[in-house]
């Protein structure tokens, strides 16, 4: 049984979540405590979050930052702010997806089974740590962290899926819309520059290691690592 975690300060949408949720078997636990997020989630340990962006003294944004720095479960965003932007900010902001107020339960339902299969299904870790190592560079998945002679950098989830994909499949080129697909269930809202901006954040980071111009763009086709590295050490 999946557990999730409602952040969402009306007590009315957060009550009907949690009934809808529970009548498909989820564990569906509502916190109230909106000073006390970060607590409340290390009680529950949920398997995924539905967060709202309007929240007492602090923003679902906020939150979800918070809930980076030690979780990588899936967070969905519910908001009746519906603009473009805010969306964007949702999934740079470390959200998996974006549900808008007034939904249709169905939606809420399918997008949550999928975020569980994401995160929980064949590919998920079982028993051990998952890494991904090359040429010296080395990302441990789980702990969304990544290290090179020493010194260790830290990800945001969509940063180390995205290195996970270069990685695995250097010094092969990873097309556009394979990372879209596997970085947000719904591509819709995500333009151009969404990719681009995770894209640089990714080398910016690598370049805290020691590695420089690694990630290639392939015009029409999409990026690749190419393990240079060594060759400069």
């Amino acid at each position: 049984m999946a557990k999730i975690l409602i952040i969402e300060d009306d007590p009315k949408i957060a009550k009907l979540l949690q009934n809808y949720l529970e009548k498909y078997g989820y564990d569906a636990v509502i916190t109230e405590q909106f000073d006390a997020i970060i607590e409340c989630f290390e009680s529950v340990n949920p398997d995924l979050v539905l967060l709202d962006i309007n929240l007492p003294s602090f923003d679902g944004y906020y939150w979800c930052r918070q809930i980076r720095n030690i979780s990588t479960c899936p967070i969905l965003f519910i908001s009746a702010r519906s603009g473009e932007m805010d969306q964007v900010m949702a999934l740079e902001n470390g959200g998996d997806d974006f549900i808008t107020k007034p939904f249709h339960y169905e939606v809420v339902m399918a997008k949550i089974r999928s975020s569980l299969r994401r995160a929980y299904g064949e590919y998920a870790l079982k028993g051990k740590e998952r890494m991904v190592e090359l040429k010296g560079l080395t990302l441990y998945v789980e702990r969304m962290e990544a290290a090179k002679e020493g010194s260790i950098i830290s990800l945001t989830k969509k940063e180390t899926v995205l290195l996970e994909m270069l990685m695995e499949r250097s010094p092969r080129v990873v097309s556009r819309e394979a990372i879209l697909e596997k970085l947000w269930d719904d591509q819709t809202f995500v333009d151009e520059n969404t990719l681009n901006v995770n894209i640089t954040r990714v080398r910016k980071k690598l370049q805290e290691l020691g590695i420089g111009q690694a990630i290639e763009t392939v015009r029409g086709a999409g990026y690749r690592l190419i393990p240079n590295w060594e060759l400069s050490s």
